[in-house]
This record gives C-alpha cells, sequence and structure tokens, in this order.
C-alpha cells in the first residue's frame, strides 16, 4: 500500500512517498534516501521492498526545494546532464535539517513503533551519513555516499548504529577516500564497513547500469540484519 506524506518545515513543506506493510499493524519506521535522480521509480521500488519486509518506508523529496516532485531516469542523457546540475547546486545542511524534519514526523505517523532508521544511495548515502552525525534516527545504512570523506570530522557526532557499504571499484569515491572513511568509523564501536571489490558506484540500484545482483543481493542482506537488529 502506497500513500504520500507531507512534512512541514518552517521554509515551507515536501512530500514523502509512503510504502507500508500490507498487513495493518504497528512497524518500524525505514527513511529512505534518493540518489541525485529524484524519488523516482527505483527509489520507490526499494521502498516497496522495505514495505514487504515489514516497515513503513518512507522517501522524502529532497530537491523539493528547487525541483519539487522531479523524477530523472540514467538512462536519459538530459536527465543526467540535469541530476548533476542539482547535486551540484544542493544544500547539504538543508538537507539534513529535511532528513530530520521527516525523522521527527515518522516518529508519530499512524502506525510507526517510534523507531526510525535510515538508509540512502550515493547522494543519499551521503546525507545517510550526515544524518548519523547530526539527526537523533535510531540507525542509520548508508550506500557509496559521494563526497563522505569531506566530512569525516563529523564521525565523532556518530552515537547510533551505522552501517555502511562502498564499492570497492567506486569512480567518484577513490581508493584513498575509502581509506579514510575505513579509518574514520573503525574505532566506533557501532559501526561497521563493507567494501564490495571490483563493484562500481551504484552497484545496489535495481535496473542500474553498475547493477550487481550477486553484490547487491550480499549488501541488502547486510542491511536487512542490520535494521532488524536495530529497529525491531
Amino acid at each position: 500500500m502506497s500513500e504520500q506524506l507531507t512534512v512541514t518545515t518552517g521554509e515551507g513543506s515536501f512530500e514523502c512517498y509512503v510504502a507500508r506493510p500490507d498487513v495493518v499493524g504497528t512497524y518500524p519506521v525505514i527513511i529512505v534516501l534518493q540518489e541525485i535522480f529524484g524519488v523516482n521509480g527505483g527509489i520507490r521500488s526499494i521502498a516497496n521492498n522495505y514495505a514487504a519486509k515489514g516497515y513503513i518506508a518512507v522517501a522524502p523529496d529532497l530537491f523539493w526545494r528547487t525541483d519539487p516532485g522531479i523524477q530523472l531516469s540514467e538512462a536519459n542523457e538530459a536527465d543526467v546532464a540535469k541530476a548533476f546540475s542539482m547535486y551540484q547546486a544542493y544544500d547539504f545542511d538543508h538537507g539534513v535539517q529535511d532528513i530530520a524534519a521527516t525523522i521527527s514526523a515518522a516518529r508519530t505517523m499512524e502506525g510507526s513503533t517510534g523507531k526510525v532508521g535510515v538508509t540512502g544511495y550515493c547522494l543519499g548515502g551521503l546525507m545517510t551519513y550526515l544524518a548519523a552525525a547530526r539527526t537523533d534516527g535510531d540507525a542509520f545504512a548508508a550506500y557509496y555516499g559521494g563526497g563522505t570523506d569531506q566530512y569525516l570530522h563529523e564521525a565523532k557526532h556518530i552515537g547510533a548504529p551505522l552501517l555502511y557499504h562502498l564499492a570497492g571499484a567506486d569512480e567518484y569515491i577513490g581508493p584513498d577516500a575509502q581509506e579514510q572513511i575505513k579509518a574514520a568509523l573503525e574505532g566506533k564501536a557501532d559501526a561497521e564497513v563493507h567494501v564490495y571489490p571490483g563493484r562500481q558506484h551504484a552497484f545496489a540500484r535495481p535496473g542500474g547500469s553498475h547493477y550487481d545482483h550477486d553484490d547487491a543481493t550480499l549488501a541488502n542482506s547486510r542491511t536487512d540484519e542490520f535494521f532488524a537488529r536495530t529497529l525491531r
């Protein structure tokens, strides 16, 4: 079952795609953070999969300030150019504030247990990491967040459990950046990092050009175990 959730902030309101389990009940919430292509079919499919696993999934529109409701495709050259343009202009600080507002709304939405996890891919992976450092979410699972190495000084503020997936051959997160990310997180008791050798950026996105079924399945199984342990 899907619906929309409106989150209101001091600067305006934005919409979130919501997927619920078919059986009415009380469930933890997982916030699914988009890539640079918006809350498109791929992100909605990930949210739907979480709903099938017994979570309420909420996917906020992170681009609402400039391009509300936009949905882009990796297969379209003009869409890719538009996506990178929006990414370059994106205000990460405002984005974290939006995620914090979404967490707050998710705790009290109908059917929520009050427990809220956050996961995200690409842009959403970076935002998951920043949210782990700056918000009160209960657990965070980041997939290859480009630019994370520029914010490693914030790792000391992460108190909730964090799971981080890295693509070993990521064209946007090079070997040095990956080593820095691992070093920054390895001393934290509730943080774990997994590297998938030979995989490229976006290897876990269904339908993407770099999608790898085996490693996506492995990464997602680790995320499933992580959220079952931290949210249930």
